[in-house]
């Protein structure tokens, strides 16, 4: 790239009159002239805004955690700013590690630096990272190296994006439980249809798409009331294929800067699945974004897109109603008599009650969701526990109640009038 003139240089004193400017070129440059004499070449600063925001803050977290080997950290930049973070481990503990901001950590393969600084405007910090490199073929080759780094990571577990009122959040959700397909609770016509889908894009490597010269994206919507097995499906999928799984959480302050940090991750990153949970919660302000961004030309390419919602009356008929957008819609009923029985059956139900109370307890629950036949078998099980007797009537009685109390949202039956305080 041709270097041209530049007509603003932070060691002018008349640039100190921009002091935002002035304490960000003061930095930088630091951070270049320490670069040139430690590896003895020219190192150029280039611009990383068009990346995902904090995209080199989290790689570089990722790498730190799992393969420190490949990067070297050569100095910090402010004194007055930590050099470690501590860290939560899975057993409760903490450990410290380098972090990941106010280093500078060097890539010696590509001759690469990377540095996340903090930065304060209008009285509010944030972090900005910044990529130094020798010339512009290394930078690409970098690019696409952490593009596959970050893929590899994203294979361990589901990542899961949440909007929040301080932007886009992200974790990481670990599959301790492998679901197999077949303990996924679903019509077996459902189930066929969307395995055979996800199957065909990802373990095919999408030859079905391209022998039929079909779009290589594809787009299902999931709905019906809540605890019917939608997660458990999500999680069997992300079991089975060999493919990154991204579970964006919307909330009231999705934004279209959210939509579109999303997008653009999950496209670089392709062929992944994405799963955009409770879409009917997108806000007013934001689907034109939303709807606009999934009709775009290469905004699903390599993706397989799962909308979830327990409301679809409240979904924007624009979402369904337009090809491209979502190819298919499903409902995941309550679970019909065989289904309920054969769940209970997998759970262990026939230590603790005989065949004719199982039609009983069978017929009783019937309206009840996967996860309130959960419930009733934890309450069955207690009572066999303690009593050596299980009272099915009571039990399913009891649930119902509490069902229709939750969805009614009338839970104090006393008369509370003349009370004050607590």
């Amino acid at each position: 790239m041709r270097k041209v003139e530049t007509l603003i240089k932070y060691e002018n004193p008349d640039s100190r009159k921009l002091h935002y400017y002035y304490q960000y070129t003061f930095a930088i440059n630091k951070v270049i002239e320490f670069l040139n004499e430690k590896y003895g070449f020219s190192f150029q600063l280039y611009n990383t805004e068009r990346r995902n925001a904090g995209d080199f803050n989290e790689i570089i977290s990722d790498i730190l955690q799992n393969k420190p080997e490949e990067l070297e950290l050569v100095a910090s930049v402010y004194d007055s700013f930590g050099h470690a973070d501590i860290l939560p481990k899975d057993n409760g503990k903490h450990e410290i590690k380098p972090s990941s901001t106010n280093n500078i950590y060097y890539f010696s393969v590509f001759d690469i630096a990377i540095v996340t600084l903090p930065v304060y405007s209008y009285g509010h910090p944030f972090t900005e990272s910044y990529l130094f490199g020798k010339n512009d073929g290394q930078v690409l080759d970098f690019l696409q190296y952490i593009d596959d780094l970050e893929r590899q990571f994203m294979l361990d577990g589901i990542t899961v994006f949440t909007d929040t009122d301080e932007g886009l959040t992200r974790s990481k959700e670990k599959i301790t439980q492998q679901i197999a397909r077949e303990d996924v609770l679903l019509e077996d016509r459902i189930k066929t249809d969307i395995f055979r889908s996800i199957d065909e894009f990802f373990l095919h490597s999408g030859t079905f798409f391209k022998t039929y010269h079909i779009p290589y994206k594809r787009g299902i919507l999931l709905y019906g009331s809540p605890g019917n097995g939608k997660t458990t499906l999500v999680k069997s999928i992300a079991g089975s294929v060999a493919a990154p799984i991204v579970y964006w959480q919307i909330t009231e302050f999705t934004s279209s800067y959210s939509i579109s940090e999303i997008f653009s991750k999950v496209v670089r990153l392709a062929p992944m699945v994405l799963v955009i949970e409770d879409i009917d919660s997108m806000p007013e302000e934001s689907r034109s974004v939303f709807l606009n961004t999934l009709d775009g030309a290469t905004s699903k390419e390599g993706i397989f897109l799962i909308g979830t919602t327990n409301y679809p009356e409240k979904i924007d008929p624009a979402l369904i109603n337009r090809a491209g957008r979502f190819d298919r819609a499903y409902e995941i009923k309550q679970p019909s008599d065989i289904l309920r029985k054969n769940y209970l059956l997998k759970k262990g139900i026939s230590q603790f009650i005989e065949e004719n109370q199982l039609e009983k307890l069978i017929s009783k629950t019937k309206g009840l969701s996967i996860a309130q036949l959960n419930e009733v078998y934890m309450s069955i099980a207690l009572d066999w526990h303690y009593e050596k007797q299980v009272d099915i009537d009571k039990i399913v009685n009891d649930l119902q109640v509490n069902q229709k109390k939750v969805q009614k949202q009338d839970w104090v039956t006393d008369d509370i009038s003349g009370r004050v305080g607590f």
